[in-house]
């Protein structure tokens, strides 16, 4: 087992917490353990955020990645195609991003035009321009003014952002590289 630096030593003397297991057994497992966990916490609180401020301005009880697929139609007022939608999300679920679809189009917040497998494109109504508008209002109004109120906050934005973006490009890559070597 590999040794904690003297700093991870005498943190963990102070707090009585073990930070080594199974996946975090050097230094930097335990930092990319603590990112992931991180980060997994951030998803969800994300997720829930989303609902809630979406569940303020309509009558609808909408996941976090349903709620992030209305907004990524309505980017830049421009229809986009289940193909454009799992690109931005990195997703590639298409069941589920056809039954979200689905359920968008059922409250009305957004129309589908077109025929056919790669002519079908999805756009908001003016229900979901509406609605669209009065998150994004909330949005500045909670969460942006919280946000605001942080000091040197805004550079830990863009910091993060740059992190988050590389890491997603290595997650993928050590994603194929594992499928590539999957036991059968």
């Amino acid at each position: 087992m590999a040794q904690k630096s003297q700093s991870d030593q005498a943190a963990g003397k102070e707090t009585g917490l073990d930070y080594l297991w199974h996946l975090a057994q050097s230094d930097a497992e335990v930092d990319t353990t603590e990112l992931e966990f991180a980060l997994m916490r951030a998803f969800e609180g994300f997720g829930r955020w989303q609902s809630e401020c979406l569940a303020s301005v309509c009558d609808l009880a909408a996941t976090g990645p349903e709620n992030a697929l209305l907004h990524i139609i309505r980017m830049n007022d421009r229809p986009k195609t289940i193909k454009d939608l799992a690109r931005l999300t990195n997703r590639d679920d298409v069941p589920n991003i056809q039954y979200s679809l689905r359920k968008l189009l059922g409250a009305g917040l957004i129309l589908r035009k077109g025929a056919g497998r790669s002519g079908v494109t999805y756009e908001v109504t003016e229900e979901g321009l509406r609605v669209t508008e009065d998150y994004g209002a909330l949005r500045r109004r909670l969460l942006m003014t919280a946000i605001e109120n942080l000091p040197g906050f805004a550079g830990r934005l863009a910091e993060a952002t740059r992190t988050l973006n590389l890491l997603s490009g290595i997650y993928e890559e050590v994603a194929r590289t594992a499928a590539t070597h999957r036991r059968a």
